[in-house]
């Protein structure tokens, strides 16, 4: 198990494939190695002033550059440890190595994505952005939180609220609009259009979270918003912008590519 004293080391190789790693690179840059401080732990392998491979081992179980001796040392880790996470992610062959690993000891999944597009652009957006997209103001919480909800259980299967009644993740969702990486359209007190840059980096940003609202389909509103969104992490966030998204997501694949989106690598999710 790492600590702060590793932290050059682990920065050094989260850097290699800043896209790929910006969720756990974002992490560390903000709080450190320290466990109470991380929400979880980061495991090496390879002797320090050498790692090969890390898996970031909090909410989410995500495995970075891991060898397949890596991924074996990872998977007999958590494993004794026990499950305390709500999903696995990261680069697809990787995941897949854990998961054969450990579904054995941990039973079934609620789902798997066995194939999710890394997507990244660092060009100015391919379609016109909509004017109408800005940051989400802070009074203006209680507008986006149901259509932050709305999105989460289409996209995840299951409701935020389950679990701690939504705590975290309205907690969450008020953190990104007061930081100003929350953006939307919101027309006469409705969300039209809403994304998040959830993970920043100075290499990389990723956007998440991106929903229009279901009788506004079809109309160009997830193409210009995307494009608006795109241009301001551009010009305020990192000189890359990456999403990863479901592979049977045809219509937001093709979206993203209209904007200037281009595929760079595939990850892997199974969520519990």
């Amino acid at each position: 198990m790492l600590d702060d004293s590793d932290r050059d080391e682990v920065l050094a190789l989260l850097d290699t494939d800043p896209v790929a790693n910006v969720f756990v690179a974002a992490r560390v840059r903000a709080v450190g190695l320290s466990p109470s401080r991380l929400g979880g732990q980061m495991w090496g392998y390879g002797p320090r002033g050498g790692l090969v491979s890390l898996c970031y081992a909090g909410a989410n179980l995500v495995p970075v550059n891991a060898t397949r001796e890596a991924v074996h040392a990872f998977a007999d880790r958590a494993r004794k440890q026990g499950r305390r996470c709500s999903s696995i992610v990261g680069p697809a062959g990787a995941v897949e190595q854990l998961w054969e690993r450990l579904e054995p000891h941990w039973g079934g999944a609620r789902a798997i994505r066995w194939a999710q597009p890394v997507m990244a652009t660092s060009s100015a957006p391919a379609v016109e952005p909509d004017p109408l997209v800005r940051r989400v103001r802070p009074e203006e919480f209680g507008i986006l939180l149901p259509a932050c909800v709305a999105m989460f259980t289409e996209e995840v299967g299951v409701s935020p609220d389950n679990g701690d009644g939504g705590a975290l993740y309205r907690s969450r969702v008020a953190e990104l609009i007061r930081i100003g990486r929350s953006y939307a359209r919101i027309d006469d007190g409705q969300v039209v259009f809403k994304a998040e840059i959830g993970a920043v980096t100075p290499q990389a940003c990723q956007i998440q979270g991106v929903w229009v609202h279901p009788d506004l389909r079809g109309r160009g509103h997830a193409a210009a918003g995307m494009a608006a969104v795109v241009e301001q992490a551009l010009k305020y966030f990192a000189p890359v912008v990456t999403l990863y998204v479901n592979d049977f997501n045809l219509p937001a694949r093709a979206v993203y590519r209209k904007v200037g989106f281009r595929e760079v690598d595939t990850f892997m999710s199974v969520l519990f």
